[in-house]
Parts: structure tokens; C-alpha cells; sequence
């Protein structure tokens, strides 16, 4: 089977072509210099560059792999979660392409892509996959913090996620607070390399607590009160890399404790990781610590397939597809709400 998948859920036009397992091409066009100015993603601004730039995405895609349009068995989109109107750019154009070329259509949950995006390079995915389940998944983003039990193929269960403020939400926000460049994230983990992580002492939302979910507002607030009382940190070079550092290790710290103590409760032999805060370096370093530690066997995604990108779409449609699953309807709607089950 070789598909044609499209994304733009929020603020990247990404465009893959899967066949057979593996990951053709890939094609992103990022918006992120476009949302700079307004400390971030404006959804009037990302879906205009949608419709600008997702045809020659989607041709660039098709080039790449060496596949005419007329080769593809099945188109794919992210039906939601996302943006309303970015989500209808990529969906409606999907639904477009599969009716004038008679292809088979499938709408993916931009979620459980991120599930299967560490095996969307490397070795085919149904080779491998079975060797690893079942296993705990975080799910780490601007968006969404989560935890999910993936029993089996294609069958999945939500732990927990996040009850107000994302992890990434909380580094774009502290970096605001800081005030680096957004997106504030990658800032953080460029900064604090040379930080103490245990300068200053942040607390660890939910830490301790029983159950799976996340929460990061109360840390974001945390360092707002530390900065008010003490701006004079911002005038000190050193203690500015020692705040990011301080902060990022309190954030890692949650998030890496939460998903191996899920693992372990669960028996499972595998842990993997996805979505764009998975490019934080010391997540990856202390999450491949931990497990290590645990004697857990660690999969992360790949780190340009950690941020919103169409081969994990490709990936998850062509394994529902070559599994029976029912196509989605050429009159379906977007769903921005859709939730994780």
C-alpha cells in the first residue's frame, strides 16, 4: 500500500508520503518565524499559510518519494484534535484528492499518530512493532501532556494527561516570562545546558500524587512569584542559564518519574516518547537514564518526527487500513475536539 498523508492541525503544513511501512518522504513548512511576533500561534495567520503552502507540500512530497499521484492507494489527514479552521485546510483537501482520484480516505487522530511517529523511521513499522507491546507512551507537546497504555496494536488506553497547562505550554509561558524569544521551549533547553539545575528549587506538580495526570500551571506560577521577588536574576547571565536549567530539571523531573513509575506499575517492557517537547535534550538524557535504570527498553521518536509532521499520519493510516479499519466518509466533518479514549 502507498498513501499520500497531510497535516495541519496547527501551525505546520507537513505532507509524507508512506509505502509499505516506511516513510518516503516528509515534507514540513513551519510557521514558526511567522508567529514569533505574537508570542504564538495566531489561527487566522497558520491557516491562510495552509491554503498557501500545502499544494506544493503535497506536490514536494509526491517528488520526493518518486510516486505519481495516480500510484497512491489512499489518501490520509489529521481529522482533529487542532486548530478548527487549520484542520479544515488539510482535511477538506484530503477528502478533495481522494474523490477526483478514486482513492481510498481516512481520517487519523493527531494523537494516536504520535503514538506510532517512533517507528516511522528505520525498520518497517509492522516488522518491529509487535516486539514492543505492549508499553506506556508519553505524549509531550505545546498542547498536551499524556500517558497512554498502548496494549496492543491499534488498541490503547489514556492514563492520564494534563488537567490545565501542558509541558510545553509551561516552557513556552516561563520563557515569555523570561523573556527569550518564543517559541520559549527550545530556548530553555539551548540556555540551560550550561545552568545548575539545582540553583533554585521549583516545585513538582503532582509528583507524588497516585494518579497519571499532569499539571504545570502552579510551576509556571511559581517562577512568576520568584520573579517578582527576585528580578535582579534577569541582570545576571549565570543566574539566568541557573533559572532555566532549575526549571526545565522540575519539569523533566515530573514528567520522566510519572511515565517510568506507569511502566513499572504496568509490567510493560517498553517506554516510548513523542511530540515536540521530546526534543528537549534532558528529557531524552533522563528519560533514557531512568529506563535504563528500570530496565526498560526506551523508543524515542525521531527529532524532526517529534513536532507535528504527516509520516506518523502515513504510518497510523496505512496500518489502520491493511488492518480492516473502516474508512472515514468523503462528507465527514472535522473533529477538533476528539478526544484520546
Amino acid at each position: 500500500m502507498t498513501l499520500l498523508a497531510i497535516e495541519t492541525s496547527c501551525d505546520e503544513t507537513s505532507a509524507a508520503v508512506v509505502g509499505n511501512g516506511r516513510v518516503l518522504s516528509n515534507v514540513v513548512s513551519s510557521q514558526v518565524r511567522l508567529h514569533a511576533e505574537y508570542g504564538g500561534v495566531v489561527p487566522e495567520l497558520a491557516t491562510r499559510e495552509h491554503l498557501r503552502n500545502l499544494a506544493p507540500v503535497a506536490q514536494t512530497a509526491l517528488r520526493e518519494a518518486g510516486i505519481e499521484f495516480q500510484q497512491l492507494d489512499a489518501v490520509a489527514a489529521t481529522r482533529g484534535p487542532g486548530l478548527p479552521s487549520a484542520l479544515m485546510v488539510g482535511f477538506k483537501a484530503a477528502q478533495g484528492m481522494a474523490y477526483a482520484g478514486r482513492k481510498k480516505f481516512i481520517g487519523i487522530h493527531h494523537h494516536e499518530a504520535h503514538l506510532y511517529s517512533p517507528w516511522a523511521s528505520g525498520n518497517p513499522p509492522a516488522a518491529d512493532f509487535a516486539a514492543f507491546q505492549p508499553n506506556v507512551s508519553l505524549i509531550v507537546s505545546g498542547g498536551h501532556t499524556m500517558l497512554v497504555h498502548v496494549e496492543a496494536e491499534l488498541k490503547h488506553r489514556l492514563l492520564g494527561s494534563t488537567v490545565d497547562d501542558a509541558a510545553g505550554e509551561c516552557f513556552d509561558k516561563v520563557g515569555k516570562l523570561i523573556g527569550l524569544a518564543y517559541p520559549g521551549g527550545p530556548e530553555i533547553d539551548r540556555i540551560a545546558e550550561n545552568g545548575n539545575p539545582a540553583a533554585f528549587d521549583f516545585p513538582r506538580p503532582m509528583l507524588n500524587e497516585p494518579h497519571d495526570d499532569f499539571s504545570f500551571s502552579g510551576l509556571k506560577t511559581s517562577v512568576r512569584y520568584f520573579l517578582r521577588d527576585h528580578p535582579e536574576v534577569l541582570d545576571d547571565g549565570q543566574r539566568v542559564r541557573d533559572l532555566c536549567s532549575s526549571v526545565q530539571a522540575a519539569i523533566v523531573d515530573v514528567l520522566v518519574t510519572k511515565t517510568v513509575r506507569a511502566a513499572t506499575r504496568l509490567r510493560v517492557k517498553c517506554v516510548t516518547a513523542s511530540g515536540g517537547v521530546t526534543c528537549n535534550r534532558a528529557l531524552r538524557k533522563e528519560l533514557a537514564a531512568a529506563c535504563q535504570k528500570a530496565g526498560l527498553t526506551l523508543r524515542l521518536a525521531e527529532k524532526n518526527l517529534c513536532t507535528d509532521n504527516a509520516a506518523m499520519i502515513g504510518i497510523l493510516a496505512e496500518r489502520k487500513l491493511l488492518h480492516g479499519v473502516e474508512e472515514t466518509s468523503l462528507d465527514a466533518e472535522i473533529d477538533p475536539g476528539w478526544s484520546l479514549a
